[in-house]
């Protein structure tokens, strides 16, 4: 069931972007087709996809940033990763993720860190390297399909969102980490 609402929920977004909310508009008494609106919309996809992406940054630094450093090895549990084991988890992600839409792009090594700035450095690393990817993609090579990995032949969008999707997912994750710290999550202020 969640598959299937996530699939659509992509799919109509992407449309509803591609195409544009004027696709069908009455204007003059004259019917604006779906290929001259998707023409006067060239590059909104693609900005809409970065834009997303940079917010997401944003709000992750902030995120990483709000636990002390001298917690960055809570776990909730013995079993769960620690705090910082999460954010290199979303950076290592990220470089999956980001690198099937440019299979020639040199990734950033990570390294191991364990120190919250080498962590937080990580992942603002891996963010960059997302960016430069999106930052070289057209509407046109957003919706090319490419092997997607474990995702199967996906179109780069589905792939950027699929990365967004699960570092929000991770997000919804470390939330606890953080109200079991007393920290409410910068996102509740």
């Amino acid at each position: 069931m969640y598959l299937a609402f996530r699939t659509l929920f992509v799919a109509s977004f992407l449309a509803a972007v591609s195409f544009g909310l004027a696709a069908c508009s009455i204007e003059d008494n004259s019917v604006t087709t779906v290929e001259e609106s998707a023409a006067m919309d060239e590059g909104a996809l693609a900005a809409v996809v970065l834009k997303d992406w940079e917010d997401l940054k944003t709000a992750m630094m902030e995120f990483g940033d709000a636990m002390p450093a001298e917690n960055f090895d809570f776990k909730p549990t013995d079993e769960l990763r620690s705090f910082g084991e999460q954010l290199m988890h979303v950076a290592s992600a990220h470089l999956f993720y980001m690198g099937n839409l440019d299979t020639d792009a040199a990734r950033p090594d990570l390294g191991e860190p364990v120190e919250k700035a080498d962590v937080l450095q990580a992942l603002s690393d891996s963010f960059d390297f997302g960016t430069e990817i999106l930052s070289g993609q057209t509407d046109a090579s957003l919706r090319e399909m490419v092997d997607g990995g474990y995702l199967g032949e996906s179109s780069r969008a589905r792939i950027a969102y699929q990365a967004m999707i699960h570092t929000r997912q991770e997000y919804g994750v470390m939330t606890v980490y953080l109200r079991l710290n007393d920290i409410v999550p910068p996102a509740s202020r």
